[in-house]
């Protein structure tokens, strides 16, 4: 294992000040006169895990008017091929790339793009299709404390020093009998209390939570078929539950004891479910898979001790690949197909596909102001705005050039997009 760093004593840029301790570099947080607020971005999908922003104000009130100027770029830097997400907490960001064979996690200045650590360690992963998809790292490194815990291909989830990178604890899923998947780890743990809660798969110990500040196991239960979607909290009239989307179901686990509390059939094709599940007032749960899973809506309802699961609707041909699913009010918005991906509306109390418009390619969604923020797999980065009637396109421009999966972050009026050759920042304030 090795780590490098961009600087020994002290780094000065925009976004704060570093300076070393005993413990090594420490972020302050400050910042110059005027500068914009930079709201966090710290796990999977946003502080929500619904990929939906808590900015507000950022985009302008442009009704349906098109804007031919695109957002003024910060930097762009050449990083290494992936499809990790970024993390932002305090004028740092954090994302994985590949280097030889090995994964790297990277801690980088949002002013700037410049390096402030590496850490990188063996990750041999390698499939029929790592040539044309790439080996990964394919999950977000997320900020969760004074840590950053990261996730690769081969089942290893680690947890990181946040302000110098060195490691802590790490657990190898596949060496404890965890799920062995064939396109690669890519599931996110999920933080709870001082917990976080992990999908490994297997048998008797398929969901794990572990201490945060240790990795020490507080419990390990259950025989499930891992998949590569990711767990999410829910409240079930009154009790928190986890929602896990596997190979050929979905079930609901109780985070304080990992007892099943329900479960439902979801089948895909090899077992390949990517997509996080969609959490709705009314104790809705929407999910969708690519590989002939389809979509489906869930009731949770508990009485007592017992949760009872019902199926409101299902449709085969609504199908989310692995891009995120945007709610807003009573409907959906994904991008909908295996191949393709289609811009697609779907009423969320009936099924009912309200419109679909192939104005973008296999998005990846973010909901900000009441509008929706895409980034297709060409590199265009779009505006639009999608109600029940209809969807209008109100931007669109070409910003990368090399598969663009990722999702987009955004913290305050800072937007980071990256795809497997660059990564880059831009100033979402001069779009008018």
């Amino acid at each position: 294992m090795r780590i490098t760093t961009f600087a020994a004593a002290i780094l000065i840029s925009a976004a704060g000040i570093m300076s070393a301790t005993a413990e090594g570099p420490q972020t302050r947080g400050t910042a110059p006169p005027n500068a914009p607020v930079q709201e966090s971005w710290r796990v999977w999908g946003g502080p929500g895990r619904d990929f939906i922003t808590t900015s507000t104000g950022v985009l302008p009130r442009t009704g349906e008017r098109w804007l031919a100027t695109p957002p003024r770029k910060l930097w762009e830097r050449k990083l290494g091929d992936g499809y990790s997400a970024i993390a932002v907490e305090d004028g740092i960001l954090y994302t994985g790339y590949r280097k030889g064979g090995d994964d790297v996690i990277i801690a980088l200045e949002a002013a700037t793009g410049r390096t402030v650590w590496e850490y990188n360690y063996p990750a041999p992963f390698k499939n029929s299709y790592s040539e044309g998809v790439g080996p990964g790292p394919y999950a977000m490194p997320q900020i969760v404390g004074d840590r950053i815990v990261t996730a690769s291909g081969i089942g290893l989830i680690q947890s990181v020093d946040k302000k110098t990178g060195r490691p802590i604890w790490s657990w190898d899923l596949y060496k404890q009998g965890g799920t062995q998947l064939g396109f690669g780890y890519s599931s996110h743990a999920l933080p709870y209390k001082d917990s976080l809660i992990l999908l490994a798969g297997g048998s008797g110990n398929a969901v794990i939570r572990v201490r945060q500040n240790d990795g020490a196991a507080v419990w390990q239960k259950l025989k499930l078929q891992a998949a590569h979607s990711s767990p999410l909290l829910i409240d079930v009239d009154g009790q928190p539950q986890v929602a896990i989307l596997l190979a050929n179901e979905i079930v609901g686990i109780d985070p304080e004891t990992g007892d099943l509390l329900w479960r439902h059939p979801h089948k895909t094709d090899n077992g390949l479910a990517v997509s996080t599940p969609v959490w709705a007032p009314g104790n809705l749960l929407f999910l969708s898979t690519a590989y002939g899973g389809g979509a489906r809506v869930l009731k949770l309802t508990r009485s007592g001790t017992t949760t009872s699961v019902q199926e409101v609707w299902s449709h085969s041909k609504l199908q989310a690949h692995f891009g995120s699913v945007i709610r807003q009010g009573g409907f959906v918005y994904l991008s909908s197909g295996q191949s393709v991906g289609i811009l697609t509306a779907v009423e969320l109390q009936t099924g009912r596909v309200a419109w679909q418009v192939r104005d973008f390619v296999k998005a990846q969604l973010l909901g900000v102001d009441g509008k929706l923020l895409i980034l297709d797999e060409d590199g265009n980065l779009g505006l639009g705005v999608a109600s029940p009637e209809k969807f209008q396109t109100i931007a669109k421009w070409p910003m990368l050039a090399s598969v663009a999966w990722t999702p987009p972050t955004l913290a305050g009026n800072r937007l980071y997009l990256r795809d497997r050759r660059v990564i880059m920042a831009l100033d979402l304030t001069t779009v008018r």
